[in-house]
């Protein structure tokens, strides 16, 4: 996310051409202060782990879970040796620092899209389509070295969070510059019939000339969505949308209502959205339903300062800088905001020039009104007397129907949906943390048994990754899942230090499909991309990473680093916010080898959207039973001469006839199985001698 609300500080325009910068102007106090991206009261970091809660209506009493992690911080930066310390800035200039990586391609944007910020990424076929608030554009991947662009559609909007299933593209749409017709002018009015703030839907059969067939139109709009295929409906998919901006007004969208769901059993508050798209007539989508899937949940525990935040405040306080008190936490204005702020006190007396100290007192007195304004006060969205309540939507949710379960990351909660029903999802288990600020977004392991939630602190404006940031700041939570309930086990966190002007929290990252291992890469904005095994969940460790410089080294500047970074089809695709496209590929290392880098590329699939997780299915190969008995060896679960007798085996057998062959691997899988009971690495033996076996019947 970047940013979350769609506000501007005077009006809204939505001007395509509107820089970076220029557009954090637009929205980012919003998303800075936004009371659920970090909301503080305490004045110390909490020392306990996630609080566990029930699925039902009403949450049960919290459950304290321990963790051996919280006080670990960020290592200081003359004490670390990791290459990604200290790398030069600059936009298509800065230094770069790469481990057990290959950056295969760096394809700068094309003009329209020059100075906008690249979102989110979807696939289709041999195409990577990359989300940019300017729209969205299509680049042709089947030659990874040299992606080409095929279209760059025009058609502004904020996030443009994209997904694809077959023919159709779905863009999410959530900022109030965003225009039915896709025009650049933006939205000026308050209530406008002009407006697109939902789900739009094209037709990509042509992929290069795209189609736009229809809309369907949200109170909240759609910050991010993710798609449903159920495998008992084959005429529907099904599009879960997440709108976290304010409601928009009833006159604008009939049936819209910001009131609390005490006073309006309808309010668009504390609830998402379900859309049906009848494939064959995709012009009809509709809101089938809006659960109401936060009941009972209240405001989740909360965290103070690190140190490093304390060193920032007083060198703030000491150049002068504007700092505003929200709800009990001090944040330091950046200044170009604040020169924005002061342009505007200038220009509303009519004066110009240099600011004057009386502008600046002007400033630092109507602050916390300007805050309450982009905030709240509890208003709309409080119910009034009692606990405050919790989330009233989701950052993102991720759906997979192999599994039948979903895992939203739901602002100040980690949700585990079931989605039997993909109109009618419930709740089934939730889980907070006072460590978390902002639960961002959610990956399950390939089994279904462990879930890993990503917190964006900030809404992707924060430097996390400060010397003395706790390193379960800004990081991800990991679960494991049983009887349909989470159990806390770890943080991972991007361990290499970054400046204060390096925005560095968890953002979007998906499974690379390495044979009986859960291995993740992720993107860390500022802090780059980065590449982990977390098949133990208590004990993730980074394998591999590729980071950059940042953009600007002299101030905080969100217009940089990688939004997302997915595994498609044996490559690394990763939208840079302000570079372009980068795509790398994995290289044999000591936590990786070329056999089970080999496996991996094997798993193909014909489109991919993270937000829809698929099942990875290894086909049975050569690579693949290698991968095994590389696993085995590394394990300790098959001794030396062990290993070396299968590694013959299967190399003499690859090249053997047909028959040969078969009855090479025939007794190669009886031995494997009949060793199965004696290895340490039960597990691995049993997927290792059924690889052999499927080869012996192939």
């Amino acid at each position: 996310m970047r940013p979350g609300v769609p506000f501007s500080l005077v009006t809204v325009t939505g001007a395509p051409r509107t820089s970076i910068r220029s557009a954090w102007l637009a929205f980012g106090i919003a998303a800075l202060f936004s009371v659920s991206a970090c909301a503080s009261s305490s004045s110390t970091a909490s020392t306990t782990g996630p609080d566990v809660v029930g699925g039902g209506p009403t949450a049960e009493p919290l459950k304290k879970a321990p963790s051996a992690e919280n006080t670990v911080t960020m290592p200081g930066a003359e004490a670390n040796t990791d290459p990604r310390v200290g790398l030069g800035g600059g936009l298509l200039d800065a230094e770069q620092a790469i481990s057990n990586l290959r950056l295969v391609s760096a394809t700068p944007p094309p003009e329209a899209f020059v100075g906008v910020t690249n979102s989110d990424l979807a696939f289709t076929g041999h195409y990577a389509i990359q989300g940019n608030y300017n729209g969205f554009q299509v680049w042709d991947i089947s030659n990874p070295a040299a992606p080409v662009l095929v279209k760059g559609y025009v058609c502004p909007a904020s996030q443009s969070d994209v997904s694809v299933y077959k023919n159709l593209l779905f863009v999410s749409g959530e900022g109030l510059g965003g225009r039915l017709d896709c025009g650049t002018e933006g939205v000026e009015e308050t209530v406008s019939a002009e407006r697109l703030r939902g789900i739009r839907i094209f037709d990509i059969s042509d992929i290069r000339n795209p189609k736009y067939i229809a809309n369907v139109q949200t109170c909240r709009g759609s910050h991010t969505h993710s798609v449903l295929v159920d495998p008992a409906d084959k005429s529907n998919v099904y599009i879960y949308v997440s709108g976290s901006a304010s409601v928009r007004p009833e006159e604008e969208l009939p049936g819209c209502s910001g009131a609390p769901p005490g006073e309006d059993p309808n309010s668009a508050l504390f609830r998402i959205e379900v859309i049906r798209v009848p494939l064959a007539h995709p012009e009809q989508a509709a809101i089938v339903s809006s659960p109401r899937i936060f009941s009972g949940l209240v405001a989740p525990p909360t965290h103070g300062e690190s140190e490093a935040d304390r060193v920032e405040l007083e060198k703030a306080r000491a150049r002068g800088a504007f700092v505003a008190d929200v709800q009990g936490e001090q944040i330091v204005l950046p200044d170009r905001w604040a020169n924005r702020l002061l342009a505007e006190i200038i220009e509303e007396r009519g004066g110009s020039g240099a600011p004057t100290a009386a502008d600046s007192a002007a400033l630092r007195e109507s602050l916390p009104e300007i805050m309450a304004r982009y905030i709240g006060g509890g208003g709309e969205e409080d119910g009034g007397e009692g606990p405050r309540p919790g989330p009233t939507q989701c950052h993102d949710i991720t759906l997979y129907p192999e599994i039948g379960l979903a895992g939203g990351a739901c602002e100040g909660y980690g949700l585990l949906i079931d989605i039997s029903d993909p109109v009618n999802p419930k709740r089934i288990a939730a889980v907070s943390d006072s460590n978390f600020s902002y639960w961002h977004s959610a990956t399950f392991n390939n089994d279904g048994t462990a879930i890993l939630f990503s917190d964006e602190w900030g809404g992707g404006g924060a430097a996390k990754c400060r010397a003395g940031d706790p390193m379960e700041w800004g990081a991800d939570a990991l679960f494991t899942i049983s009887n349909g309930q989470m159990a806390f086990q770890s943080y991972y966190k991007m361990p290499a230090v970054q400046t204060p002007n390096e925005i560095c929290v968890a953002h979007n990252g998906s499974l690379i499909p390495i044979p009986g291992r859960d291995v993740m890469v992720q993107a860390w904005y500022e802090g780059g991309v980065s590449v982990f095994d977390w098949t133990d969940p208590a004990h993730p460790v980074e394998i591999a990473f590729f980071d950059r410089g940042p953009v600007d080294p002299d101030q905080l500047d969100p217009s940089g680093g990688p939004w997302s970074v997915y595994w498609y089809n044996g490559v690394i695709v990763s939208s840079e916010i302000a570079r372009g496209l980068d795509i790398l590929e994995l290289t044999p290392s000591e936590y990786l080898t070329a056999n089970e880098i080999e496996a991996a590329r094997s798993v193909k699939f014909d489109r991919f959207n993270v937000q829809g997780q698929q099942k990875f299915v290894w086909p049975p190969t050569f690579a693949l039973a290698r991968a095994y008995v590389d696993q085995l060896e590394r394990s300790g679960g098959l001794n030396a001469d062990g290993v070396a007798s299968v590694r013959r085996v299967l190399k003499d057998a690859e090249h053997d006839s047909a028959a040969a062959r078969r009855e090479a691997l025939r007794e190669l899988g009886e031995w494997l199985r009949e060793e199965t009971p004696r290895s340490t690495d039960g597990r691995k033996m049993s997927q290792l001698a059924g690889t052999v076996q499927e080869l012996a019947n192939g």
